[in-house]
């Protein structure tokens, strides 16, 4: 596993979990997400465009790929439209974490349409991340006060759209485009698709205050370019499925950001599923070091534990 892409799939969901950080005190402050999500987008196109042209690096790309990257950027507009829509109905910190349901659906596209082989320890890192979302989602609340299956339904809709950005990356003929050009046009492209949106919604507003343009700034740098361009780094460097999994660190930070800066509850169900996420992490670090070491006491229990029980002599 590589070490550098292992950090950056961490890097990758810590950021993503800072998006409650920046985004509800913008809705707070009266902003719609359609509008929200334009500036998001345009800033980090205008961020990455600026260093392209400081570095004079070329735009250049063909028509195929020019398609390729428009079709990208709707999965990565529908990821982020349906996240902010479930704040509405869930707590950030919950909503957040049920978001990283996405890896299930990446493990799925993966075995299923392109037949991947997956091991012993990613199911089990799966699943320990999969009860421990659970844990924090069928003990958290909803916005409202009341578990709300249309928030979690938005949320998954969210999950799955970010589960085929991961996986198009990686199976696409830009699997190979520089960082920062690739995730230029897909900023680009989202910020295009948003702004469409929000004229058509009658929904387009202006930043209400220099607060908002913090926020939007650091939303922009921190949970865009920082964010996307880490995944990327990832997914080319650990495939889909590892990266997806290692996201488990984003619903711990999202969760912390939800207790400290929100006031949410951090209650005995919270701490057992961060618990049980963080062990995710842990069998995905400790996997390469696993599977020597029961392969060797699985030698040990067949040729001495049973040869002894059986009364025979254990072979040398």
């Amino acid at each position: 596993m590589s070490f550098k892409g292992f950090l950056a799939a961490l890097a990758t969901s810590s950021t993503f979990g800072l998006i409650p950080l920046f985004t509800l005190p913008l809705m707070t402050a009266g902003m719609v997400f359609p509008s929200i999500l334009f500036y998001r987008f345009a800033i980090a196109a205008l961020m990455l465009a600026g260093v392209l042209l400081l570095t004079r690096q070329s735009l250049y790309v063909t028509r195929r790929e020019l398609l390729t990257l428009a079709g990208l950027s709707l999965f990565y507009d529908g990821s982020a439209v349906f996240l902010f829509w479930s704040y509405q109905y869930l707590s950030s910190g919950i909503a957040t974490t049920i978001n990283f349901l996405y890896p299930v659906f990446v493990m799925l596209i993966m075995i299923f349409y392109f037949k991947e082989k997956t091991s012993f320890w990613t199911f089990t890192a799966l699943g320990l991340a999969f009860c421990g979302v659970a844990i924090l989602s069928l003990h958290g609340e909803s916005a409202t006060g009341a578990p709300n299956l249309l928030g979690v339904g938005i949320d998954l809709t969210s999950a799955l759209s970010y589960a085929c950005y991961i996986v198009c990356v990686n199976h696409s003929c830009v699997k190979d485009m520089g960082l920062l050009k690739l995730n230029f046009y897909i900023f680009l492209f989202a910020a295009l698709g948003m702004l469409v949106l929000a004229l058509a919604a009658g929904q387009f507003q202006r930043v209400p205050d220099i607060h908002s343009d913090i926020n939007l700034t650091l939303l922009a740098l921190v949970c865009t370019v920082l964010s996307n361009m880490t995944l990327v780094y990832a997914v080319q460097r650990l495939g889909s499925t590892l990266t997806s999994v290692l996201g488990a660190m984003e619903s711990v930070t999202a969760v912390t950001v939800g207790v400290w800066v929100f006031g949410e509850k951090f209650t005995s169900s919270v701490a057992m599923g961060v618990a049980v996420i963080i062990l995710a992490v842990l069998v995905v670090i400790l996997a390469p070091y696993l599977t020597p070491f029961f392969r060797r006491f699985k030698y040990y229990y067949l040729t001495e534990v049973l040869a002894k029980h059986r009364g025979l002599k254990a072979p040398r």
